[in-house]
């Protein structure tokens, strides 16, 4: 009979009730155990791994890599791809290779990274630069310099969004 009998009273009234819980409910509650010195203390793999990740190990900065890219006839095996440029750079003389001829004069100064400065030549707008199968619009800024056999284009920020570029820094 007393076995399905339920009781709907706060946990705190009941003790209240039962005086001689109340003293081992409160010693059970506030027992404190102390570590003493020298002992030694074994955690499962869970805690152990919030104590101590996996050391991650320090890498290169990734600055810049290199993509196959084609603009009309011309292929580019290493144009370089920069994650820290916010500009796409092309040298004058491949400008004239490309026999480009729109464009925009403009009054942009680029500080380089030595702190030097160099007054830009122009900007043509909307060159398209082929990516495997995709043709992406890009504006580039004209500088008069020298064009390197490895990388004579640089591509930026911008055209790393224009793209949608995903990239894993690893």
């Amino acid at each position: 009979m007393f076995a399905s009998l339920h009781v709907n009273i706060p946990f705190i009234k009941a003790l209240q009730q039962m005086p001689s819980y109340i003293k081992y409910m409160k010693e059970l509650l506030t027992r404190k155990s102390s570590l003493k010195g020298g002992q030694i203390i074994v955690m499962n793999k869970e805690c152990s791994a919030l104590i101590q990740p996996d050391m991650l190990t320090k890498r290169k900065d990734p600055g810049s890599f290199h993509i196959t890219c084609a603009i009309g006839e011309t292929m580019f095996d290493k144009g370089r791809c920069d994650l820290r440029a916010s500009i796409n750079l092309m040298p004058l003389s491949l400008m004239k290779k490309l026999q480009i001829n729109e464009l925009m004069p403009t009054d942009v100064v680029i500080r380089l990274a030595d702190k030097t400065q160099k007054q830009t030549v122009g900007v043509v707008e909307n060159v398209l630069v082929k990516v495997g199968n995709y043709f992406l619009p890009t504006d580039f800024v004209i500088l008069e310099m020298e064009e390197s056999h490895l990388h004579s284009i640089i591509l930026g920020r911008p055209f790393l969004a224009i793209a949608r570029a995903l990239i894993k820094v690893e």
